[in-house]
């Protein structure tokens, strides 16, 4: 049996409209659109502007378009650290971006702590050392689901303004309502949040990523070709890309965003409130399960991490019967936790549905 509602985190299931624009999309030609028509600048320049929209992007805010998310990570750190960042490491995922860093031959250091616990702004200041010039922090951490408050990020800000910030919201996007004045730099990928097929980066970045681009390049230090920043940047101003883009993808973004413009931004992140409180709740009352995240300020309200034991596999295997599949545990949880998406394409009704299961 397929399972009708697919919980992973991502690729997650597929936002409930792109059926029908992929449909539209291969009547009206767009998988093989040139990339350098009208026609796909008007594309480009629909997605940008939706996300202005939906985001509350300022204008000192350019939107760039990459393979993924973890390219991303790689062009951050090529052209916005001469040597040294700093990384809170929570998860797998924040501690990728801290190894990507190593491997481009950087100076990284890191500020670890276990899995399914956060920070605080004295945990940083007592870590962070001279020399930093970006602190990488991942606002919601895909494989524990802890998910750092916004507070604490504009406290970064506050104590180190000289400091690049760079949020990883690859899994919380679209429903984090930042405030774009206190980071610099803020990503993700279309499979989660945005309900689309994986293939597509997006790169959030202001004006003083811009500038520390350019510092570098004057110095001859290599930030890349193609995909530096400056690069990047000088295609993205004339709604273009420096390559062959995702054409289709970029197409489907600009279509979800106008149909979430529609919804408004408002009503989904309302939605996403009322569904994570009602499996937290589920969570918390269920007899052999339990949230794993403890500190409720921490708990991710995008990708809820269930801690099953040894009810793993009875509990997945009820749910599938149901037409549900939940996300395995991440590396050393794989057999013990189950994880949720709640993403916009997630329905009240799905939820409903899924804590019924749970609780039977």
């Amino acid at each position: 049996m397929n399972p009708k509602i697919n919980f992973t985190p991502g690729p997650s299931q597929l936002y409930f409209t792109v059926e029908d624009h992929v449909r539209t999309a291969f009547r009206d030609g767009i998988p093989s659109l040139s990339h350098r028509s009208k026609q796909y600048e008007a594309i480009y320049k629909k997605a940008v502007d939706g996300l202005r929209e939906l985001l509350g992007l300022p204008s000192n805010y350019h939107v760039l378009f990459t393979g993924s998310a973890n390219e991303i990570w790689e062009r951050i750190i090529q052209n916005l650290v001469e040597e040294k960042s700093l990384h809170l490491v929570n998860g797998s995922f924040s501690k990728r971006f801290f190894e990507i860093a190593q491997l481009l031959n950087k100076k990284p250091v890191k500020i670890e702590v276990p899995m399914g616990q956060g920070f605080n702004a004295d945990v940083v200041r007592t870590g962070i050392e001279p020399g930093i010039e970006l602190l990488g922090v991942t606002h919601n951490e895909t494989s524990t689901g802890v998910c750092q408050p916004l507070e604490f990020i504009y406290t970064l800000r506050q104590q180190y303004p000289d400091v690049l910030l760079a949020v990883d919201a690859v899994s919380s996007l679209p429903y984090p309502d930042f405030d774009y004045s206190k980071v610099d730099s803020v990503f993700f990928s279309v499979q989660k949040g945005f309900g689309l097929p994986a293939g597509l980066g997006v790169w959030l970045v202001n004006d003083r990523c811009l500038a520390k681009a350019e510092q570098l390049l004057a110095k001859g230090i290599s930030i890349g070709s193609f995909h530096s920043l400056p690069s990047l940047y000088t295609h993205a101003i004339k709604n273009q890309n420096p390559e062959t883009p995702n054409v289709l993808g970029i197409y489907l973004l600009a279509q979800v965003i106008e149909d979430m413009v529609r919804r408004g931004i408002t009503s989904i992140r309302k939605e996403t409130e009322y569904k994570a409180a009602l499996l937290y709740q589920a969570l918390e009352s269920h007899s052999d399960i339990k949230p794993f995240v403890q500190d409720k300020n921490l708990r991710s309200k995008t990708v809820i991490v269930a801690d099953c034991g040894e009810h793993t596999e009875k509990i997945t295997q009820r749910l599938l019967a149901k037409g549900m599949q939940p996300g395995d545990g991440y590396g050393s949880f794989k057999k013990t936790q189950l994880r949720f998406a709640n993403f916009p394409t997630h329905s009240k009704e799905q939820y409903e549905l899924l804590v019924d299961t749970l609780a039977n």
